[in-house]
């Protein structure tokens, strides 16, 4: 016989009590009375039991309060007997484990018998108390009707603690029961549990928690369950994604490795092209400086020029004076000329006439044939002269005109010199700025050179950073390999891997930590129409 199926010990709380055989014929001597005055008490127990929501919730109907209430009244009969036997303690266990079983906390059937109890002292009261008037006759004194109405009172909290007696019996098994069923429940499922997590440990992620599972563990079960699902699908995802990085990581390698060849190469062209136009510029610098050197040149050739020509001016005019001393020259000649032929003239007339004055004459005839014979050579000098000045003028002339087309020349020469001179003056100007912008693409191609060195050096990191991101690929391969996630790598194809990883990320998996459902509670029993059945069972009970 389980604890809460004992019967409690009558005996030994009526010695308590002190509710000793006396006391009960006290209490059996108000049988009558209590008989009479019993309906009116529960009556008013049931209408403070209906107008109070915590307590009305326990009867469906009208109905089922007056089964109740006749329940009632068949066990207070016994009380108003005084029949505390076996019956009475089984009827009162009853009624305590029904109290239980629905959900009757001891705050409303306590306050119950107080509402009973108070009817009946005041009946009892009203019954052997004398009445008003001369002749009113004591019907008991008052130690019988005080020990009448104790023994009452001790009868109705001996039942009251009987009750509550049973009813915290009745609960403490429940609660043990319950603890003794959750423990149970907890060990199991923590060696469910542990058996499965120790196979996840084991990066079995192919385990699955198969064995029934108490109704409040069932979806705990469910999300294990789910969770280690989705985690195997998740770790086949990052298998697949991991040999794609793989790929794409020698890819890279691969890649990086053409393009530090390619920079190399590209280095080694730059640098070389760097080196030409070093050469280059130094070479335009050069020819800068000899067009300046020429521009000088011509400058200084444009002012010969035409200092050459002052000079020819000068000559023009020295030639031109010439001509015009030559004029004069000429003009002379012709007086001397004149002159000679007077004087062969006048000589001629001596001759004459030294000849008509005889011997007389013939001297003045010698001298006379000699003046004529001068002048004859003078007139002879004097043509030849003439013949020379003639030839000189025109050698002057021609010199004039010769001079004249040398100053022209001059002249012309200095023009193509001025325009030679300006465009040496543009040729410099253009080779500066040519040499300037070769200095400037030459800073350029330093400065590209540099970057592309610097291209290079990075380009050796990447193909490094390449090459250890395809061993750690490797790796994690291997780290991923070693998890059996029940796909059977040699018959069912691997995921296809996604182009990008960004393009098609991994599904974000259920989330496994969602809070399980809470461990079922028993329901109130009064929460439905179930529950109001339930009740009107228990309450027929008693």
């Amino acid at each position: 016989m389980a604890a809460t199926d004992k019967l409690p010990d009558i005996d030994k709380r009526l010695e308590f009590m002190q509710l000793g055989k006396e006391s009960r014929e006290s209490i059996a001597a108000l049988a009558p009375m209590i008989e009479r005055e019993l309906p009116k008490a529960l009556d008013k127990f049931y209408a403070k039991v209906a107008s109070t929501p915590e307590t009305s919730r326990f009867f469906s109907s009208k109905q089922h309060m007056a089964g109740a209430k006749q329940a009632q009244l068949g066990h207070w009969a016994n009380i108003a007997r005084a029949d505390f036997s076996s019956q009475y303690a089984t009827n009162v266990r009853a009624i305590g484990s029904a109290h239980a079983r629905i959900g009757l906390e001891p705050q409303w059937y306590v306050g119950g018998y107080a509402i009973v109890l108070d009817h009946l002292i005041k009946a009892v009261l009203k019954e052997f108390l004398p009445k008003s008037g001369l002749f009113a006759k004591r019907r008991v004194d008052a130690e019988a009707l005080g020990d009448r109405i104790g023994s009452l009172a001790k009868a109705v909290f001996l039942d009251m603690e009987l009750a509550i007696s049973v009813y915290m019996d009745e609960r403490d098994a429940a609660l043990k029961e319950a603890q003794d069923k959750m423990l149970d429940e907890a060990n199991a499922v923590s060696g469910i549990f542990g058996k499965a997590i120790s196979a996840i440990a084991a990066k079995q992620l192919d385990h699955r928690i198969k064995e029934p599972m108490p109704g409040g563990f069932e979806a705990l079960r469910d999300a294990f369950n789910h969770a280690a699902e989705e985690l195997a699908e998740t770790i086949s995802r990052i298998e697949a994604s991991a040999v794609h990085v793989k790929d794409e990581a020698e890819e890279i390698h691969g890649s990086a490795d053409d393009l530090a060849r390619r920079t190399e190469q590209q280095t080694a062209s730059v640098e070389e092209t760097a080196a030409a136009l070093e050469e280059i510029t130094a070479t335009v610098a050069d020819s800068t400086k000899r067009a300046e050197e020429a521009n000088a040149l011509a400058a200084k050739a444009k002012s010969g020029a035409e200092r050459s020509g002052e000079v020819v001016d000068q000559a023009v005019a020295a030639m031109g004076a010439i001509e015009h001393s030559s004029k004069e020259i000429s003009n002379i000649i012709g007086v001397i000329d004149e002159i000679a032929f007077q004087t062969n003239l006048l000589a001629l007339n001596a001759g004459v006439e030294a000849a008509r004055a005889g011997d007389a004459g013939k001297g003045f005839a010698v001298v006379a044939q000699e003046v004529r014979e001068l002048a004859q050579r003078s007139a002879n000098a004097a043509k030849e002269i003439k013949s020379l000045i003639g030839n000189s003028e025109v050698a002057v002339s021609e010199g004039v005109r010769l001079v004249n087309d040398t100053g022209e020349g001059l002249s012309a020469i200095a023009e193509l010199v001025q325009q030679i001179n300006q465009h040496m003056d543009a040729i410099a100007t253009a080779a500066q700025e040519q040499s300037m912008g070769l200095s400037e693409i030459n800073g350029a191609v330093n400065h590209m050179d540099q970057a592309t060195q610097q291209n290079a050096a990075m380009v050796e990191e990447m193909n490094a950073a390449g090459a250890g991101l395809a061993q750690e690929s490797g790796r994690l391969g291997e780290l991923l390999a070693s998890f059996r996630t029940g796909e059977n790598a040699a018959s069912a194809p691997v995921r296809s891997a996604p182009a990008r990883v960004t393009a098609a990320p991994v599904r974000a998996p259920a989330p496994a930590a969602r809070p399980a459902a809470p461990v079922s509670r028993p329901a109130p029993a009064a929460r439905g129409n179930a529950a109001l059945n339930k009740l009107q069972q228990e309450w027929t009970e008693f």
